[in-house]
Parts: structure tokens; C-alpha cells; sequence
């Protein structure tokens, strides 16, 4: 992290990026976002995982934990490559401007890859087959797996791989070999979309990292049972013979829950991990370092023990901790791939041995700055008792948006927030950004409903809820001069813009870089 010594950024996922076909897409609004940091002298975007989403809609249980959302891809740049014409979009829904709504956008969004995957064949020969191609080898690894996962959770009208037939489920070579035969071509389909999303992603970071963006990127700990991984690598999971989990993760009982949070996903089996080096969680970090520049590492105190509830259980109350891998795996990782450019989610409550674990391997953690006004002036939450190697964050995804909160709290809270900052609270999303910047911590994040001033109709998850989630989008027009102007000046008050800001970098004005993606 000694590169990226104070600076500031925003936390933003693609989805809530604005365009024309219902959902935030790796196209030109990707790249107005990007200027728009650069303008305003951040150096970071924060984003969430970037895979499939299923149920729920929720970027933390997608169908892989390698492959992309093609709801991503833009359909304009499909137009540019000349795999789909204006005259398709003719008759487009009139999707809402500032919500996703998942269901039609899903709908809409495949039948135009659909046909542009028609007429990707039809056009075999060019440089795009020979680039496709190479993409395929290169990716055999994972997306052999995902593609023929992909095609057989879509031909089984999106059923959990767990109630397929026996002998597909549990992967018996003759049933592997049949449906890679029946479903040939929607599996090359499914290939051909992880080829467009990769495309568009990889031009979309170099943008990015042309105008001296870095971008931080999740790795969530733990896979969705009703993934591509868990199909594809039974072995490494707590499961029975028949592929049914056998262990499950959670959190335990607790002050704000009697019964504890039962997560549901499956549980890895570290002794099997082990025996290979960490074969899969190598691949796993190296994909997702092609991806993004820095990692968040979700629920981290997991990997020094995690909560273990028997499956079936309808609480997690009966669960008991199980150790995790500890260092070890990060040694193997740095061995594999070199020192780690890590943050870790180490929210919560977490023991001596987490933080030992953390402390041991250098990587920072995270402040959130709602958690920090309690009666206690040594709430390590607070700025004053930071340390520089950490995150500090206004919100996070999890939290209700700054104003939101503010107008959540009642009156001996914000009584205790007014003193603190020495403000009445008016601008409170300033001030609470001002707080961030002016911190000790060597980056400060803010989601971009916080630049903007967005109340609660801005939040992006509540925890537990199981709709409504993962839906809020900004609208062209909103990040303005008088925004950016703001956020830049305060951001060099407190030290944390590039020493040299520019309008302009003197390689875009030789055309040799700041090119947008094509």
C-alpha cells in the first residue's frame, strides 16, 4: 500500500452507473465516472464483486467467483464492434432512471447478447475470433467449468445445481460428457459473454489506471453453495457424498441477535486446501488482481476462525468456531504472486487473534465512521485514536447512506456527533467526508451518495432484507462542476490529491493516453 499513501476515493458499483438500458454498464458513463474522479483528485473507485448475481440480486452470492456479471457488458460498445446495430435497440423499455429493476433488465439485456452472439458466428475469421480464442485458453481453468454450469443451471429453468439430475450433479464423466455435447452451443455462448465482459472491463481499468485511478475491488470470503465453484470443487467443501452441504457459515448469537445470522453459504475444508498449497485460492486471487488494482478482503476474522452451524439448522445458534488457514494461506499467496495489496474488512467483533492476524501481515483495516460516536473516547472508530495503516469509510455498502443515518439518530446521538466535529450538522454529508479527509488514516473512502447528499432512498443494502436491494443509480447531471470543484478542493486541503493535478496529462495531449476504451 506504500504507493497509494494518503489518498481518497469513492465506493461505487457499476450497476448504479446511469444509461439508457435499465442498469450501469462498463460504457461511456464508466468513463465520465472516471474523469469525474480524476477531476476531483481522487485516486481510488471502489467497487463490489463483479460476478453473475442470482437470487437476490446481491454482488456478495454470485454464480462464480471468477467470472463477470454480463449484465455489465455494454451494449453500445457491441454496436461499435459491430456485433449489434442501433436499430436493435428500437423499442427498448423505458427502464427507470434510478433504480435497477433486476428482472426486466436481465430479461432485455439477454436477448440482445443473444443476438450478438449470432452474429459474433456469423463473422468467425476476424481479429475477434482469434482474440476470443485466445481468451478461451487462457481462461480454461475456470471457464470450461462456469460456461457448462452456465448452460445447465439455464436449461434446468435456473434450479440449484443441487436438484439436477444424480449423475450431473455429481459430475459423473458420461453425464459430463453428454451435456457438454447437448448444450454446445449455449455454452459457447456463456464463454462468448465472459470474452465481451473481460474485454470491456480490461479496456474500462486501463482508462481508469491512464488517469491515475487504482481500483479496489472485493473478494468476499466465502462462495455461494449455488455456484459454478461449489459444483466444480465438491472436495474442497464441507460436503456429503451426494453433494449436499454438511457445515454452513454464520455469525453467533450476539447483543443484536439472540439467534445469530446463518449466512448459509459452504464451508471450506482447509485440510484439503492445504494439501495443494491453496491451489484454488491462488488462481482466485490472481484472477481478481486482473481485475482490480487493490483487494478488499470481506469478513477476514473468517480466515482465523469462522462460525460453523450444522446444515438444516434454522438459526445459528447451535454452530461452534472452527479455525481458519491463518497466515499460512497468505504466505502461500505471497509466494505465488508476490506481496499482497490487501485491505481486510475487520468490522465488528473481533478478537486479539484477528487483529494479531492482521497486525502479523501488514494489511489495514477498515474505520466506519457511524460506528464511531459512542460515549467512549477510546472507540477506536474514532479519528483521533487511528492509526495512518488503515481505510476510514463514511459508509460503507452495509450502512444506511451519511444523511440517512444522521436523520436516523436521535437527539443525545447527534448532540454527540456535534461535538465531536464542532458543526451543527446541516451539511452533515460534508462534514462527515471533511472528517474522513482530514483523518490520519492513509485512505479515506466515501460512497458517492455521500458526495451527493443522498438520504436513505440512496442506501444500497440492508442486511437481512431480502429484496429491494442493490438498486439505487445516480442520473447524468448529477456530478457537476460546483461537485467536483468541492470535493477537489477539500481533497488537496487535507493532503490527498495527486501532487501534480492536472486537467489534462501531457500524454493525452500527445493522444497517447486518457483514450477512452473501444
Amino acid at each position: 500500500m506504500q504507493q497509494l499513501r494518503r489518498a481518497s476515493g469513492i465506493l461505487l458499483h457499476p450497476t448504479s452507473l446511469p444509461g439508457r438500458f435499465g442498469i450501469g454498464d462498463l460504457g461511456s458513463a464508466a468513463c465520465r465516472f472516471i474523469d469525474f474522479l480524476a477531476g476531483s483528485g481522487q485516486q481510488l473507485w471502489q467497487i463490489m464483486p463483479l460476478g453473475p448475481t442470482s437470487y437476490g440480486d446481491s454482488p456478495y452470492q454470485t454464480l462464480s467467483a471468477f467470472a463477470g456479471n454480463p449484465s455489465l457488458i455494454s451494449l453500445e460498445r457491441l454496436v461499435e464492434d459491430q456485433y449489434l446495430a442501433p436499430w436493435d435497440f428500437l423499442g427498448a423499455p423505458d427502464f427507470p432512471a434510478q433504480t435497477v429493476d433486476y428482472g426486466p433488465v436481465i430479461d432485455y439485456k439477454q436477448r440482445l447478447l443473444r443476438l450478438s452472439f449470432e452474429n459474433f458466428k456469423s463473422q468467425q475469421g476476424g481479429q475477434h475470433a482469434a482474440e476470443f480464442a485466445a481468451f478461451s485458453a487462457a481462461n480454461r481453468g475456470w471457464l470450461d467449468d462456469y460456461s457448462l454450469f452456465a448452460a445447465l443451471k439455464e436449461h434446468h429453468g435456473g434450479a440449484n445445481w443441487s436438484h439436477w439430475e444424480g449423475d450431473i450433479a455429481t459430475r459423473q464423466p458420461a453425464a459430463l460428457a453428454h451435456w457438454k455435447a447437448v448444450l454446445s452451443d449455449a455454452i459457447q455462448y456463456h464463454c462468448y459473454t465472459q470474452f465481451q465482459f473481460y474485454k470491456q472491463w480490461s479496456a474500462l481499468k486501463r482508462y481508469a489506471n491512464g488517469k491515475g485511478i487504482r481500483i479496489i475491488g472485493d473478494i468476499p470470503i466465502f462462495v455461494a453453495y449455488d455456484s459454478a465453484d461449489a459444483w466444480s470443487h465438491p472436495e474442497l467443501f464441507c460436503f456429503d457424498e451426494d453433494g449436499n452441504p454438511t457445515l454452513v457459515a454464520g455469525v453467533p448469537p450476539d447483543f443484536f441477535s439472540p439467534t445469530g445470522q446463518l449466512w448459509g453459504n459452504p464451508l471450506y475444508r482447509w485440510d484439503v486446501m492445504a494439501r495443494d498449497g491453496y491451489a484454488w485460492w491462488i488462481e482466485r486471487f490472481r484472477a481478481a488482481l486482473q481485475q482490480v488494482d487493490i483487494i478488499r478482503l470481506d469478513h477476514f476474522r473468517g480466515f482465523e476462525a469462522c462460525w460453523a452451524v450444522p446444515a438444516g439448522e434454522e438459526t445459528a445458534a447451535k454452530g461452534c468456531w472452527v479455525k481458519g488457514p491463518g497466515a499460512d494461506l497468505f504466505h502461500a499467496l505471497e509466494q505465488a504472486l508476490g506481496r499482497l495489496p490487501i485491505i481486510v474488512e475487520d468490522l465488528g467483533l473481533i478478537t486479539r487473534r484477528v487483529k494479531a492476524l492482521r497486525d502479523e501481515l501488514g494489511f489495514p483495516g477498515m474505520k466506519v465512521l457511524q460506528f464511531a460516536f459512542t460515549a467512549d473516547p477510546d472507540d477506536a472508530y474514532l479519528p483521533h485514536n487511528y492509526e495512518h495503516n488503515c481505510v476510514v469509510y463514511t459508509g460503507t455498502h452495509d450502512n444506511d447512506t451519511t444523511l440517512g443515518w444522521w436523520n436516523s439518530l436521535d437527539q443525545r446521538a447527534r448532540a454527540r456527533v456535534q461535538v465531536y466535529l464542532g458543526r451543527h450538522g446541516d451539511d452533515i454529508s460534508w462534514d462527515m467526508i471533511r472528517l474522513a479527509l482530514m483523518s490520519v488514516a492513509d485512505l479515506a473512502i466515501f460512497p458517492l451518495q455521500d458526495v451527493l447528499g443522498i438520504g436513505s432512498e440512496g442506501r444500497m443494502n440492508t442486511p437481512g432484507r431480502m429484496s429491494g436491494n442493490w438498486g439505487w443509480r445516480y442520473t447524468d447531471g448529477m456530478l457537476n462542476d460546483r461537485v467536483r470543484e468541492r470535493l477537489r478542493g477539500l481533497t488537496e486541503i487535507y493532503g490527498r490529491a495527486p501532487h501534480a493535478l492536472k486537467e489534462e496529462t501531457e500524454e493525452d495531449e500527445d493522444g497517447e493516453a486518457g483514450e477512452q476504451p473501444s
